[in-house]
């Protein structure tokens, strides 16, 4: 007869084994979403649990890029200027991302965030790339020329890769980020302003969670 010991070892390795399978099946999902994408490999998992809420953008290529410095910003989604002319779908795009997350005193490596908050502020970039792919030529210089002279511009299109966030799918990442920044004791005010001011409040993207939900909820009892 099999002692208490040795079931629980049992029991235990099973799990572990389980687990495991679990967690290979899970990377394996989300390397799908690698292709045509090169990301460095400490943010390789955040990254891709962030693609993996966007299908359409399976196929785009996109490159994930560490900078030393970003002015005024910690990450940000820019199409690359040599295929701008592609067709929608036939463009590449790049997401520069601060190597370091600065602080009133001090400045942390900007993996060393925590995961959520991660994904969440690539989601937000990526909603960026939605909208881009959206736009013809024509649409995409307007864009530049409003983002460069106009914080009206700037403050409809940050809420806009919100929402195509949210949309998606990424409303508690988008949260949890915003609620970060705006909570931080040690963020610089100027950017928790800028934050506040351009950018869907923690509120405003809850009330687009509940209104989705219901959405969702009134179509599966059609």
């Amino acid at each position: 007869m099999y002692s208490l010991s040795i079931i629980i070892l049992t029991l235990n390795t099973m799990f572990a084994v389980t687990t495991k399978l679990e967690e290979n099946s899970n990377y394996n999902h989300l390397m799908e979403y690698s292709r045509y994408k090169k990301i460095p490999k400490i943010i390789e998992e955040s990254a891709l649990i962030a693609l993996s809420y966007y299908p359409e953008l399976k196929d785009t290529r996109i490159d994930f890029v560490f900078k030393k410095n970003i002015k005024q910003s910690v990450m940000q989604a820019q199409p690359k200027f040599d295929v701008l002319l592609n067709g929608k779908g036939n463009r590449a795009y790049q997401i520069n991302i601060s190597s370091l997350f600065k602080l009133n005193h001090a400045a942390i490596p900007i993996h060393q965030l925590p995961k959520n908050i991660m994904i969440g502020w690539i989601g937000h970039e990526l909603g960026h790339i939605m909208d881009y792919e959206s736009r013809g030529l024509i649409g995409m210089l307007r864009f530049g020329f409003g983002y460069i002279f106009s914080d009206k511009y700037i403050k409809k299109a940050e809420q806009k890769a919100d929402t195509y966030a949210v949309n998606h799918g990424l409303g508690f990442y988008i949260i949890e980020t915003k609620r970060f920044i705006l909570d931080h004791t040690d963020l610089p005010e100027v950017y928790k302003e800028k934050i506040s001011r351009l950018y869907l409040s923690p509120d405003e993207i809850v009330e687009q969670v509940r209104k989705l939900e219901e959405q969702r909820a009134a179509k599966i009892e059609e």
